[in-house]
């Protein structure tokens, strides 16, 4: 779905309030900010991820963003363990979430080691393009998406 130039993929997980999009893949959890949050923050000017290894509690900094406008935590949706980070795609460009943050701009690949207590908060289609629908109307933002 589509809101004010906001993408908001049917086929994703959302935690709403962390701005965060969740694909699953079996047992692994691949995570990105979404179209909102990446508007929000601006164009990207460095990343500092976590090691691969490294185990974190739910709301807890995966990965820690720096704009011209923003400077803060992109976090766990629950807790995880990370297995893989984006590290190397965004050093090549770091606009990869401002252009594309459902495909080639995610952030981190995660293995969830508490999902099922820690899900209840976390929605997908269409009750997840109403919520955004709401946020993005409380939060006045009108989607951009960087270019080459």
């Amino acid at each position: 779905m589509i809101f004010y130039a906001c993408d908001i993929p049917e086929d994703l997980t959302y935690d709403i309030e962390r701005d965060v999009w969740i694909r699953f893949d079996g047992e692994i959890a691949t995570l990105g900010m979404t179209d909102v949050a990446q508007t929000r923050c601006g164009k990207f000017a460095a990343l500092s991820f976590r090691e691969v290894g490294k185990k974190v509690a739910q709301g807890k900094v995966l990965v820690t963003i720096e704009s011209a406008k923003w400077v803060g935590p992109f976090p766990a949706p629950f807790s995880c363990e990370i297995v893989a980070t984006n590290e190397e795609a965004f050093a090549k460009n770091i606009l990869l979430a401002n252009k594309e943050p459902y495909t080639d701009g995610w952030l981190v690949k995660v293995r969830p080691t508490n999902l099922e207590a820690e899900s209840s908060h976390l929605v997908t289609g269409e009750v997840a393009a109403e919520k955004y629908k709401e946020r993005i109307k409380e939060l006045k933002v009108n989607c951009l998406r960087c270019i080459d």
